[in-house]
């Protein structure tokens, strides 16, 4: 792979302008001042190879890793088999880019078509297109695939991730559209309170399945009241998931939607990740990005194409669907080989341990003191209610001095735990035991 030769500091102020900026904090003005880099790492000119890598492997070192994850929320760990990345992580493959030449680039759209059959079939759905940036992107590219010219308002239900209602909520202020939040009620979607919220407005809802607190919503019967006002349904739903429970297909909901990362993709500080999303036949040309088809070429060979491209780049920038501009090919690569490897047999039994490992230890921490926060069916995430906030925190300080990364913190004492199919029974023992100690 050839080397990236960076502009000047010049250049670069000279870039600065043309944008219409003076400078690089101007430019970042917007990012939150907590989150910013202070100071870099200085590197002396002149200075050797081996020099740099001691000093970056010094600046890694800072990073930390644990060995037990009990923590989900968005980024799940999975065990990805060697041949994944054996498959994906070949020069070819790496290097390759978004197939513009579709005559010339073959493997890549052939890679990209048997990703989306595997998300048509994982979901249910009767077409996914090539993948979007990411899960959030997905839920606010499906809930805009909804809105017409008198139904633009979105239902938003309370128990969806807060980075998804994010996400879509920017999409909704660019377009002038109105987002309502759902309230929930235990844990789930209020029914009663979305009846009350849909009216002849409302262009869709979106629930998350299995929601953000990991609780298995009545999906059937929210989209049954939501088709009864006429709205449309966009779900967000785990792909591993999908393996146990109904499909969005098989529910009804109109646009299926998630975050593949589960599906071979690393934890990796929070990406690259990639977003699927899927549809009916009805809504096909709604799609946003790319669709990959095959057809056969003047000799009869198989042979693949950009079959649907609706968006601004080659339609009218009024008609466009949207402005995603390109698709996670590699990572979608991944995801294809990931489930090839798998097998629908694999996938299942990934999705059983996960529920059987997490309502182990939802069983070992209430027995050490942690009530269960609802009383709801769950996938492999789960909430419990310490007796204090300041309890919360004692035990995710002792569990991360035993090397364990425990649940996420809510806020009031609350903490969002998750299991999957790499931890150990030996591992969920010892949290429990850890937690025992922590609350005497």
């Amino acid at each position: 792979m050839g080397n990236y030769i960076p502009g000047t500091p010049k250049e670069q102020l000279e870039m600065l302008k043309a944008a219409g900026y003076q400078s690089f904090d101007e430019l970042y003005r917007d990012v939150p001042e907590s989150v910013r880099l202070k100071e870099l790492p200085e590197f002396p000119e002149g200075i050797s190879e081996l020099e740099v890598q001691r000093k970056m492997e010094k600046i890694a070192a800072k990073n930390r890793v644990f060995g037990t994850v009990l923590r989900g929320a968005g980024s799940y760990r999975h065990y990805i088999p060697s041949i994944v990345t054996e498959v994906t992580g070949k020069e070819e493959f790496r290097t390759a880019y978004t197939p513009y030449q579709a005559e010339i680039s073959q493997g890549v759209l052939q890679s990209i078509f048997e990703y989306q059959t595997d998300i048509a079939e994982l979901t249910g759905m009767d077409v996914s297109n090539a993948s979007v940036y990411d899960g959030a992107t997905a839920a606010a590219e499906g809930a805009d695939m909804c809105r017409e010219k008198k139904r633009t308002k979105t239902l938003v239900s309370a128990t969806v991730d807060p980075k998804i209602l994010s996400v879509v909520s920017t999409y909704a202020f660019g377009r002038n559209a109105e987002v309502v939040i759902v309230p929930e009620k235990d844990g789930k979607t209020d029914r009663e309170a979305l009846r009350g919220l849909l009216d002849e407005e409302t262009a869709c809802v979106l629930l998350q399945q299995p929601n953000y607190y990991g609780i298995i919503e009545d999906a059937e019967g929210i989209i049954a009241d939501a088709h009864e006002a006429k709205a449309k349904v966009v779900m967000s739903v785990n792909p591993v998931s999908l393996a146990i429970l109904k499909t969005p297909g098989e529910l009804g909901a109109d646009v299926a939607v998630g975050e593949g990362q589960p599906l071979g993709l690393p934890m990796a500080f929070g990406g690259p990740y990639i977003g699927f999303m899927a549809t009916t036949e009805k809504m096909i040309r709604k799609l946003p990005g790319r669709i990959v088809g095959e057809t056969n070429d003047v000799d009869g060979k198989r042979g693949y194409v950009l079959t649907l491209q609706a968006r601004e780049q080659h339609i009218r920038r009024e008609k466009a669907g949207s402005n995603i501009c390109s698709n996670e090919a590699l990572c979608a690569m991944t995801v294809a080989v990931y489930l090839a490897a798998m097998g629908p047999e694999g996938l299942k039994d990934v999705a059983r341990q996960c529920v059987s490992k997490a309502h182990y230890l939802a069983k070992l921490l209430g027995e050490a003191g942690l009530k269960p926060a609802y009383d709801c069916e769950f996938f492999h995430e789960f909430v419990t209610e310490a007796p204090s906030e300041e309890k919360a925190e004692e035990i995710l300080k002792a569990l991360e001095k035993k090397d364990i990364l425990g649940g996420l913190p809510l806020g009031n004492g609350l903490i969002l735990w998750c299991a999957t199919e790499v931890v150990t029974k030996e591992e969920l023992e010892e949290t429990a035991e850890t937690v025992k100690e922590v609350l005497g």
